[in-house]
């Protein structure tokens, strides 16, 4: 798999590191310098690839995504804080008959946390007397706040939730990536936590959904990546 990686800080370079592990070929690297290409000059430079990965900035995600339809190569999208875009850049991939597929959070460990998330906080449901609420903690150059993990983590558990509860952020020195869900009750509480002891979780999850990806059309999140694999 020949792959493409837009953005080439430490995510990048663990992910270019951990690619060529598996066999894959790095053949473009997107970096600060490319900042200034436009969208069909970017094209033209990743049409060599199969695939290509996004850790670059949120701002930026309109123009990879405009520049990855163009070529005609799937993208990774592992950027968060474009929420309020989405809409936009699904009608890119739908307009230009591309593949994209994004995550809140691409650890494996983290979309296994929220099917723990959402069976809890179905059994929990059920029971008036218990409160849901969401935790999340990052470090201090983590600039979304809440994260895109813990606004997952919430529709999660909105689902089953028939009242209203918090989410609360903290960002501080070097804290690594933290997400709680608990539930209170009036005689106990019972808490759900997973915390990230590297960045080799994400990599490795948006390796998986290139490999997933490729030969594929449409909009995809990485719940549906991780539906198939977990039901094969």
């Amino acid at each position: 798999m020949k792959t493409a990686l837009i953005g080439f800080g430490a995510m990048g370079k663990l992910i270019k590191t951990l690619a060529e592990e598996k066999g894959h070929a790095v053949v473009v690297a997107v970096t600060e310098t490319d900042a200034s290409l436009a969208a069909a000059a970017l094209a033209a430079k990743l049409s060599v690839a199969d695939v290509a990965i996004d850790f670059s900035s949120a701002n930026a995600v309109r123009r990879n995504v405009t520049a990855c339809v163009s070529a005609g190569v799937p993208l990774v999208e592992g950027t968060t804080g474009w929420n309020d875009k989405r809409d936009e850049i699904k009608r890119i991939v739908s307009e230009g008959d591309g593949a994209f597929v994004y995550g809140a959070n691409f650890s494996i460990g983290v979309n296994l946390f929220y099917r723990i998330a959402g069976f809890s906080s179905e059994l929990f449901g059920k029971f008036r007397e218990y409160e849901a609420f969401i935790e999340e903690q990052h470090h201090s150059r983590k600039r979304d706040a809440p994260s895109g993990t813990a606004l997952k983590l919430k529709d999660i558990v909105a689902r089953h939730s028939s009242s209203d509860f918090s989410v609360s952020s903290t960002r501080a020195g070097s804290i690594p990536g933290t997400h709680r869900v608990g539930f209170d009750g009036p005689a106990d509480q019972i808490v759900l936590e997973h915390s990230a002891r590297s960045r080799e979780g994400f990599a490795l999850g948006a390796i998986l959904a290139a490999q997933w990806i490729v030969g594929k059309k449409g909009f995809f999140e990485f719940t549906d990546v991780m539906d198939e694999v977990v039901n094969r």
